[in-house]
């Protein structure tokens, strides 16, 4: 049996190698509350074994302590066991974006979302998986196919910065850059149709990118996914429309198409750029033309 109740897995690499000064400066908030057993994350994916073992192993609540990346990780570890024995999960915030805690009600400020992490109480959320080929993950906040994965890939490379700013330089590039539409075939529980597509973001949550509001009705625990796809406009259509998304008003446009779903297949005549809540599920130079996105209900217990 563990120590305690509680496992703290931490990425000290989030927020540009600053989330390592973060736990350190929690650490005695944590052994306030009683402690917690602690895990560092050496290489990526090991967030998802952590939360694996610390399900396995009998641990009741998880605290992801990064960014949303982390978060990913770890929720995709927590969803490889059973419900029954699956732990509750917590977040403190202290990566780039942290767009999934804010959608979900975690404070900003670190050291008052470790308090919330003890003192909170529980909520059910929705998961959302994708399946492509034999690869199956699971995702919590977005997935952006097109343009929006493309800025998520440029958003690596630009240096120094954090938070939104990162994200809209990101966009910026990627409208000048990467202006590529590609045909795809879309069909849901609730529709299909067909069109020349530059940008489509499945949506659990409401905001992306440190404070895009790509579909600002989301609900995490609603039993639906929502989306956003803006179909081929021309490049000072797209820098028209970035400031729409940021404030949540681009569903007026004409060229901008939001609904909900529970199941969604989507075909692609040329290779897609697809992220999960930032994490690159098939980057440039990858083969995906196919993939399905379905909802999972109450998959998972947040304390908020």
């Amino acid at each position: 049996m563990p120590k305690h109740n509680t496992k703290l897995i931490i990425n000290p690499n989030a927020d540009l190698g600053r989330a390592w000064r973060w736990g350190a400066d929690l650490r005695s908030l944590v052994e306030e509350f009683g402690g917690a057993d602690w895990s560092g994350t050496v290489y990526p994916t090991h967030a998802t074994e952590l939360a694996r073992q610390a399900a396995e192993e009998g641990y009741k609540q998880v605290i992801s302590v990064g960014g949303d990346g982390t978060t990913h990780e770890v929720i995709n570890g927590l969803m490889q066991v059973p419900a029954e024995s699956r732990p509750r999960l917590s977040i403190v915030p202290v990566g780039t974006g942290n767009d999934f805690a804010s959608n979900i009600g975690v404070a900003t400020d670190p050291a008052q979302a470790m308090r919330q992490a003890f003192t909170g109480k529980p909520k059910s959320i929705d998961i959302a998986q994708i399946e492509s080929g034999i690869r199956k993950e699971f995702w919590d906040n977005t997935l952006g196919i097109g343009f929006d994965a493309k800025a998520t890939i440029h958003s690596r490379n630009v240096p120094v910065l954090s938070g939104f700013l990162v994200y809209l330089i990101a966009a910026i590039k990627t409208i000048m850059l990467n202006h590529d539409p590609a045909i795809i075939q879309f069909e849901s529980d609730q529709e299909s149709w067909q069109e020349k597509n530059l940008l489509i973001v499945l949506c659990n949550g409401p905001r992306e990118g440190g404070g895009f509001h790509i579909a600002p009705e989301a609900l995490v625990d609603d039993g639906w996914l929502d989306y956003a796809a803006i179909k081929d406009v021309s490049r000072p259509m797209m820098f028209r429309l970035l400031p729409e998304v940021m404030n949540g008003t681009h569903g007026r446009f004409s060229q901008v198409r939001i609904n909900k779903f529970r199941e969604l297949k989507i075909t692609s005549d040329r290779p897609l750029v697809i992220h999960t809540d930032g994490e690159i599920f098939a980057g440039f130079g990858t083969d995906v033309r196919e993939l399905s996105v379905k909802v999972l209900p109450s998959a998972l217990e947040v304390i908020i």
